[in-house]
């Protein structure tokens, strides 16, 4: 009797219920399919990411990760066959794509061999929790209570000793991730399992305490930068939940506030899964507008305004950015530009190196006005003020847009106002945002009359 484990977004041996049950049946085959499609819609930094967590997981799987190229469908089943096993092992995945894919394989698996999925990259399942009338949450604060009161298990130990089968890799595998590698931009996370606990042993130590009142703040940096990790499952949810029982911080409530948020959007879009990439609540009659030179100045950190332009050059750098640019830029794109969400939403997944379809997607929902949040109409993020709100002191714009790193403090805001401001070639604002404001309130209203 054999196993083969079909690592998806767990790639770790600790705290793996799915590696625990494939042990249990013999000798492991360790199975990752690189599915070409998806692959090539990913970014540099993405694509980097990915070879660089497989090469160290092939290491602690002893050099026996099984690599392979083409579609799960047809690729997973041929391994099954190959190895004669008898039992495939998978975490569940909740995603529209994911369940249709899954259904794919074990439709196409040998006859007599069994699917089993294990488990979650999530601390509670999505679909577990319900409302007292049986219905899922639409909302997230009642949705983070009832997600606390129902709790989670404790993280499973990893297995006392896993018998790694072996399989021949495709031959084109190993070309396709050393040119990946060769992109990786020169400030990615260093990857592995080990690693993501050594970042996450740092957090708790330093960060985990002022983290309520710092992790608004880019130039600080004091987020947890576990999010990378999170999405190739590098670490699991509940093993960080564990780390933080011990703490009774705002800080440490915080942070799993924030894994709450990543359960509840995992939740909404199993129960609505057109909202991928369609609006969940949509505001019958909103208009939108096709500025695509706008958009190219968006995506490549040149609108003119500097907190804008830092996050967007930030991303195309490290594949990363912090939180609360993320929804400086979406506001941006959205209520200044007038442009529907899923374009940046799209431009985000292919460029993240922790692009989660459900967070990222019902998170510029939530900006656009169109997801979650019950009232949100008239929010647009000011980009002058958040600047020099969340980033005073300028340090972080100076990092990202060194066409201002000549001008100080609070200055490097508002270029316009500065006599050199535009002495290094900083583009001039592509749009009045005063103006675009009550152009994005207007049709918001309009929408909802």
């Amino acid at each position: 009797m054999s196993s083969i484990l079909w690592f998806r977004r767990d790639l770790r041996c600790r705290d793996n219920p799915a590696l625990r049950a494939a042990a249990q049946n013999g000798p492991v085959l360790g199975l990752f399919v690189l599915d070409p499609g998806l692959w090539r819609n990913a970014g540099p930094a993405r694509r980097a990411w990915l070879a660089a967590n497989l090469r160290s997981l092939d290491q602690s799987l002893e050099g026996n990760l099984c690599l392979r190229l083409g579609r799960a469908s047809s690729e997973v089943p041929r391994a099954v066959a190959e190895l004669g096993a008898d039992q495939l092992h998978v975490a569940n995945d909740y995603t529209p794509y994911g369940r249709a894919r899954d259904r794919a394989v074990v439709e196409a698996l040998p006859d007599g061999v069994e699917g089993i999925a294990t488990g979650s990259p999530y601390a509670v399942a999505p679909g577990t929790i319900t409302n007292g009338s049986g219905a899922p949450y639409r909302v997230f604060t009642p949705f983070s209570r009832a997600w606390r009161a129902h709790g989670w298990p404790d993280p499973v130990q990893a297995p006392r000793h896993v018998e790694w089968a072996e399989l021949e890799d495709d031959e084109q595998v190993g070309s396709v991730l050393a040119a990946a590698l060769a992109d990786a931009p020169p400030s990615m996370p260093e990857p592995g399992e080990e690693a993501a606990w050594r970042r996450f042993r740092s957090f708790v130590e330093s960060d985990v305490e002022e983290y309520a009142d710092q992790r608004n703040h880019p130039g600080a940096d004091r987020t947890s930068r576990l999010s990378p990790y999170l999405k190739l499952g590098l670490l699991h949810p509940r093993q960080l939940l564990a780390g933080t029982a011990g703490s009774r911080g705002k800080g440490a409530r915080t942070f799993e506030n924030e894994l709450a948020w990543r359960d509840f959007y995992a939740d909404v879009l199993l129960h609505n899964p057109a909202s991928a990439w369609q609006d969940l609540r949509p505001v019958a009659g909103m208009t939108y507008d096709d500025r695509s030179d706008a958009v190219e100045a968006w995506k490549r950190g040149a609108t003119g305004f500097p907190i804008v332009d830092a996050g967007m050059r930030q991303l195309l750098a490290e594949g990363w950015m912090h939180n609360r640019v993320r929804m400086i830029t979406a506001s941006f794109l959205t209520k200044d530009l007038h442009v529907w969400w899923p374009v940046g939403a799209r431009h985000f997944l292919d460029h993240l190196v922790d692009g989660d379809l459900a967070s990222n997607n019902h998170g510029w929902q939530w900006v656009a006005g169109t997801g979650t949040d019950a009232a949100p109409y008239f929010r647009v993020f000011n980009p002058v003020t958040q600047g020099m709100q969340f980033a005073e002191h300028g340090d972080y714009v100076r990092r990202w847009v060194p066409e201002l790193a000549h001008l100080s403090g609070k200055a490097v805001h508002q270029p316009w106002d500065a006599e050199d401001g535009y002495a290094h070639g900083y583009p001039q604002r592509i749009i009045d945002h005063a103006r675009e404001r009550l152009v994005a309130l207007e049709r918001y209203q309009q929408g909802r009359d």
